[in-house]
């Protein structure tokens, strides 16, 4: 019986590659097979902890054409309107690019001035203010101030002097810059009005308009002084040539400065001697 064994041991041992391993001089017993596997054999593939074997990724498809990168998105563009567009025409104003206002409407010489901004700096040449053209404009100049964005007029105006509720009164805001004509608390015309220097400040108080002259002319100054409405000794509310060509950079000898013409000649047809006029911070 044992050499039976025997025999069907080396038959096997003859058959799957394995060896029968004699024991040590220690005589300690090793494990009777030892399994040989052929040389280049593919060792299994290891599975992460929890997961399947990970796919090869796919080569690149060179033939499949990449996405193109979106444009900067527009913020505003010829015909818009509003605050926005005052702060960067005022920005732009800082860099040179633009001259006039800022008036807050996005027109041909606030386009022709960005387009150059764009040009300059290697952008497409489009006169639209995109996100990345605002970005660069940002990086190079300074937060406008409120005279920076309001430097030709066109500010809103604050509320009305108690004082100008009741009759006609020329109400005049120093605060906002503004001159309301109002009539029994309505306000019938709004406009923008620039004051005396600090060595020639405009009086403050409750006045009347004593006289009016249409095309006056300063016998101080020698400079003209159209549609002048006066209500303080030499003091008027008149059309300015110099506060329309230089808005808040420049200011009067006294007067109550008016840049609109067409406004101011239409409010001087509708002023009367003795209307009342209020001039208040």
């Amino acid at each position: 019986m044992g050499r039976a064994i025997a025999a069907a041991l080396v038959a096997l041992a003859a058959v799957t590659g394995c060896t029968v391993q004699p024991s040590d001089g220690d005589g300690k017993r090793r494990s009777p097979v030892h399994i040989d596997l052929p040389s280049g054999t593919p060792s299994p593939a290891r599975t992460p902890t929890g997961g399947s074997p990970s796919a090869a990724p796919a080569p690149p498809d060179d033939d499949k054409p990449s996405a193109a990168a979106a444009p900067p998105r527009v913020l505003w563009s010829r015909g818009a309107t509003g605050r926005d567009v005052r702060e960067l025409q005022a920005r732009l104003r800082q860099v040179a690019w633009l001259f006039e206002g800022p008036t807050g409407t996005y027109g041909e010489q606030t386009e022709r001035a960005v387009s150059g901004f764009q040009g300059k700096r290697g952008l497409p040449r489009t006169g639209r203010t995109d996100t990345v053209t605002w970005q660069r404009l940002l990086g190079m100049t300074r937060e406008p101030g409120r005279w920076d964005l309001y430097l030709m007029g066109g500010q809103p105006a604050d509320p009305p002097d108690r004082r100008c509720t009741t009759g006609r009164v020329l109400c005049i805001d120093k605060t906002s810059r503004t001159l309301r004509w109002m009539i029994d608390g309505r306000t019938v015309s709004t406009m923008a009005v620039r004051f005396g220097s600090q060595g020639t400040p405009t009086r403050e108080g409750v006045f009347s308009v004593y006289w009016k002259s249409r095309d006056h002319v300063s016998t101080l100054y020698d400079s003209p002084m159209p549609y002048a409405m006066f209500f303080s000794g030499g003091q008027a509310v008149h059309y300015s040539a110099d506060f329309a060509a230089r808005g808040y950079a420049g200011a009067s000898h006294g007067c109550v400065n008016v840049r609109d013409e067409a406004a101011i000649a239409e409010l001087y047809a509708q002023v009367r001697n003795g209307d009342k006029v209020v001039v208040s911070w």
